[in-house]
């Protein structure tokens, strides 16, 4: 009897600890990511009328590819900092019968920087070259490594790279 008691007691303040040290502060929490990370440089590059592996080069494998929206890829991230709350983006690609890339919608938009949409600022429209004076050149002294590397890129002449066959799959 005593003995039961005694384990009994023991196996209450062993589990007692374990379910304490889940929230016991200090405790490290892992941070937990799902999902395909999307950078803002990776939307900027998508246009319209890229083939499916074009956005599949840059954009990479789609989480989930609906069995009833063939022609829709989405794109899903997460990630929970230890023990904070759980943000989430969203980026949903649409392809017209072409397979080719007729939209997209989601967290992310072209050329809207992330920081300065947080930051409630509008994006800066980028200076053409009409509207900057351009300074001349400054050629590089004759003789020096400057100018023997411009002398090279000069001379350098463009060459083809061969694009291979498809791969036929039968």
């Amino acid at each position: 009897m005593q003995n039961t008691k005694l384990m009994l007691a023991s196996l209450t303040f062993v589990g007692l600890f374990a379910l304490a040290g889940c929230s016991f502060p200090g405790v490290y929490k892992v941070d937990i990511q799902q999902g395909n990370v999307v950078t803002q440089d990776m939307i900027d590059q998508l246009r319209p009328g890229m083939t499916r592996q074009q956005v599949r080069f840059i954009m990479g494998n789609p989480l989930i590819t609906d069995t009833f929206h063939p022609n829709r890829w989405d794109y899903l991230y997460s990630i929970q900092p230890g023990g904070s709350q759980r943000q989430q983006e969203r980026v949903s690609l649409v392809f017209n019968a072409n397979d080719q890339l007729a939209g997209l919608a989601g967290d992310f938009m072209p050329g809207v920087s992330r920081d300065e949409q947080i930051l409630g600022r509008q994006p800066q429209a980028p200076s053409t070259p009409a509207a900057t004076p351009r300074q001349p050149e400054e050629r590089p002294a004759p003789g020096s490594l400057l100018e023997q590397i411009q002398r090279e890129v000069d001379e350098a002449e463009a060459v083809p790279v061969p694009i291979p066959e498809p791969l036929e799959t039968e």
